[in-house]
């Protein structure tokens, strides 16, 4: 099968899963078309069942904010009709899906059916879909895809909550292809590099934004090493990592915390940690953690959206409330004081 994937070609987590999903199906033998406007980052190679395909927006004067949208959708049109792409899976609610059912919509006038999927991935819904000056074409996006997907039941009840769907929305949880992680456990991760024999290793990856209460991971990993010596890794970029440096610059664990900016090597950083923390305002699903309790590491976060169907409490890490720092802090301790419950 001939498939188009659109996508936003960052490290979050919808165009990571997309990524990973498209190379899997180009695996199986399908061809595989990325349609986006610059080439997403875990695609490292491309081959004759991959494909990507940049989407220019020429600049013009007389447009404040470039139509992005407009430029997506005529270049769905030409990809589809240049390469008999059969159908197009599109990630993110904003602005694929309504740019996706604006090419359909050209396409059908040259008698040229192809058939949308739309998966939904979280903030898509629950932030900025949500918004007023959005919120009438996200419903009409998602009422005229052909097949609507979420990752999580519980961005599923948001989105049946919060807008006015008459079509039926499937539930697919992300996925981890765990191969790759399994190699990872048998390099040599040099765990030297990070931490002294005698530290643990506490790690979060993220986008920086504020819905992922940052200020909490600092907090968190600030009580727990006063009692067990432990570096932490900051994986990821964003608008709080300014306000990250000055807190732990505040709180004197400079020496403690390294950040890491993006990395495309989350595998090779997981095979250092002892415990992922997460504990954001609201997850749809968490694929950060998945990919931690993949490597075996021990995820604390926090009991909210889709955490629960990912971080099974007592079992693969522990759920606390939302800002309930102390109580996270807690977890930590009980996890790293045991070599037999870190195992």
């Amino acid at each position: 099968m001939r498939i188009g994937i659109v996508c936003y070609p960052t490290f979050g987590g919808s165009g990571v899963v997309a990524t990973e999903l498209g190379i899997e199906l180009a695996q199986r033998g399908n061809i595989v078309h990325f349609i986006t406007y610059k080439q997403p980052v875990r695609l490292a190679t491309l081959n004759n069942n991959i494909q990507y395909h940049e989407v220019n927006v020429p600049e013009y004067p007389l447009f404040h904010y470039q139509p992005y949208e407009l430029a997506l959708s005529s270049k769905l049109v030409n990809m589809v009709k240049k390469y008999d792409i059969e159908i197009l899976h599109v990630h993110y609610a904003i602005p694929h899906a309504y740019a996706a059912y604006m090419a359909k919509q050209m396409l059908a006038e040259e008698g040229i059916n192809v058939p949308i999927v739309t998966t939904l991935h979280g903030t898509d819904i629950t932030l900025v879909g949500n918004h007023p000056f959005y919120k009438p074409a996200v419903n009409f996006s998602i009422n005229n895809s052909d097949v609507v997907t979420s990752v999580s039941k519980s961005l599923k009840q948001d989105t049946l909550r919060l807008f006015d769907i008459t079509k039926e929305i499937n539930v697919i949880p992300n996925f981890i292809k765990v191969e790759k992680y399994e190699n990872a456990e048998h390099t040599d991760c040099q765990r030297s590099l990070m931490a002294d024999n005698h530290e643990k290793i506490v790690t979060h990856i993220s986008n920086f934004r504020k819905v992922k209460r940052i200020d909490n991971v600092i907090k968190v990993f600030y009580e727990l090493q006063k009692e067990i010596p432990s570096k932490l890794m900051m994986v990821g970029d964003g608008p709080e990592r300014k306000p990250a440096i000055n807190l732990v610059k505040k709180l004197g664990v400079t020496d403690k915390v390294l950040f890491l900016g993006d990395s495309n090597e989350i595998d090779k950083i997981l095979c250092f940690s002892d415990l992922f923390l997460l504990p954001s305002e609201t997850e749809s699903f968490g694929l950060a953690a998945l990919e931690a309790m993949v490597s075996g590491v021990p995820v604390i976060s926090s009991n909210t959206g889709g955490l629960p169907e990912v971080n099974i409490d007592s079992l693969s890490g522990f759920l606390n409330d939302v800002d309930d720092v102390a109580g996270m802090a807690k977890n930590a301790v009980h996890i790293l004081s045991s070599e037999e419950r870190l195992l």
